[in-house]
Order: C-alpha cells, then sequence, then structure tokens
C-alpha cells in the first residue's frame, strides 16, 4: 500500500450530530475518546438519528473539559451540558439491543426537543466498557463499542470515493455528485490507497495502533443526506446498489476494532497487516 497516511480523523460527540475534525484522536477500546458517547432517544427509549430526523446533520457539539458537550444549531442560542451525575440509569434501545444510560439534565432535553420539534432526551453513556458489545457474530470477548452504529471505528479511503464519484457521473443522478466524505461519517479517512483496497484488510496499523478490520459497512439512507443542508437525494445507495453490492448489502467502507489502545494523529502512515 506504499505511501498510504490518514487524511482525516472525526469524532461525533452525539450520536447523528455533525461531526468533528480533529489532528489527533486517542484510540480507547470503544472507539476514539469523546466519540458518540452522548444520543438522543424518543420517548419509548429508542435511539433517534438521521435516519428518522436529517435535521439532526445540523445541529453541533462541541467537547468540553470533563466529558461535556456545548450543543448548537441554527436559530437556537448554545447551550453547555455536563456530564451527568451517576443516577440511575434508563434504557436505550439502539438497533435493537438494549443499552443502560444516564439521562442529561432537563434543560438539555428541553433544548434537544425544542429544536427537533418532537419529544426527544438526551442520554450518556457513562461505562462505555462494560454496558454495549460488539455484534456478537463478528466480536472478540470483551469487545465494547459506544453509541456508534456497531462497532468503534469506521475507515473509508479517498480513492474509495473518487471511484464512487467517477460511477455517480456516469449514471442517472449525475447531477447529485460529486458526493463529499461527510455523507458516510467516517472516524478515519486514508488517502494513498488504490479504490476498493479497503474491501481486503483484515489487520491494520495506523501509526501506533493495530486494528482488527471484522466486516465491511452496509450503508443506509443516512449517506444520501446532505450533511449541509439535510436534504436527502437518491446517491449514492442508487449507485452502490448497481456496483457495490456484497452479500446482499450495499458497501461502502469497513469497520475497525482497536486491538492496542495509542493515539492516532493525521499524516499517520497506514499499513496493512494481513
Amino acid at each position: 500500500m506504499g505511501n498510504a497516511e490518514v487524511q482525516s480523523i472525526h469524532v461525533y460527540p452525539v450520536k447523528a450530530f455533525r461531526g468533528l475534525a480533529l489532528r489527533e484522536a486517542v484510540v480507547e477500546r470503544w472507539g476514539l475518546a469523546g466519540d458518540r458517547r452522548w444520543a438522543l432517544i424518543d420517548d419509548g427509549g429508542k435511539v433517534v438519528t438521521q435516519r428518522e430526523q436529517p435535521r439532526l446533520a445540523l445541529a453541533a457539539a462541541e467537547p468540553m473539559a470533563g466529558g461535556g458537550i456545548r450543543l448548537s444549531a441554527p436559530g437556537h442560542a448554545p447551550l453547555p451540558v455536563g456530564v451527568p451525575e451517576p443516577a440511575a440509569t434508563v434504557p436505550v434501545n439502539i438497533f435493537g439491543t438494549k443499552v443502560e444510560a444516564v439521562p442529561a439534565a432537563a434543560d438539555a432535553h428541553a433544548w434537544c426537543s425544542a429544536w427537533l420539534r418532537a419529544d426527544v432526551r438526551l442520554v450518556h453513556l457513562d461505562d462505555p466498557a462494560t454496558r454495549r458489545p460488539v455484534d456478537p457474530e463478528y466480536a472478540l470477548p470483551g469487545e465494547t463499542v459506544s453509541f456508534a452504529d456497531g462497532y468503534p471505528l469506521l475507515v473509508t479511503t479517498v480513492a474509495s470515493l473518487d471511484a464512487l464519484n467517477s460511477l455517480i457521473a456516469e449514471g442517472r443522478y449525475a447531477d447529485e455528485g460529486p458526493l463529499p466524505m461527510n455523507r458516510f461519517r467516517p472516524s478515519v479517512v486514508v488517502a494513498g490507497t488504490d479504490p476498493w483496497a479497503e474491501d481486503h484488510w483484515t489487520r491494520l496499523a495506523v501509526g501506533e495502533v493495530v486494528f482488527r478490520v471484522p466486516k465491511s459497512c452496509g450503508r443506509c439512507v443516512v449517506t444520501t443526506t446532505d450533511q449541509a443542508t439535510a436534504e436527502r437525494g437518491r446517491e449514492p445507495l442508487h449507485t452502490l446498489a448497481q456496483h457495490r453490492r456484497i452479500d446482499g448489502r450495499l458497501v461502502f467502507g469497513q469497520n475497525l476494532v482497536p486491538v492496542s489502545p495509542g493515539t492516532i494523529r493525521t499524516g499517520d502512515p497506514v499499513r496493512v497487516i494481513e
């Protein structure tokens, strides 16, 4: 893979909110430090994502000292939210799995509900080391994950996005392209590979940190959501369905599980171990 390196690193402090680009990030067993430790739930306890509420793309959460966040969204005054005190947890349903989490303060619920014009609550994953295991079909013993969709990190490559955009340009909805990488909400973006090289990775070193590659990432309607406007289109799912249907899923990117802790940085070399 020669000169492959980390082009960018991204965290999403609140699940489904806008991502933040970082120059470096600490890799914890359950994901990047500060990534998706918060989420919104509806009145039934189900996690709310851009699948149901594309407007979440327009909201942001800036990390604060001590693990808190500062919420912001167009037309709403920013709100600082501290990590809630250890208290009784509430059950959270994330894609059919029950996870316990701690509710934030009442003003955070009110802010988020006003922004979405829906009854939601903000919750914090207080103990990511024990609360939610990785999908047992693909996990090793003891592997856990935050409020990310299913795995601690997601890696995508610049070359594969370029290849996908070339396919979109030749297709029925060419006017929707080229798409930016933020449609795929990656943790790590790698430059310097061949297109679709990541399909064949099983173990990866990013700087000093080693990752296991358990499975490719099946994509959903969130990828059709413009992260700057919250408007939906047809791409990339239309083109992925024609060219990237693997084992019944529309695939772009690879899921990662950390094998060793450490820190990753933009510019770090990326090396395929096997």
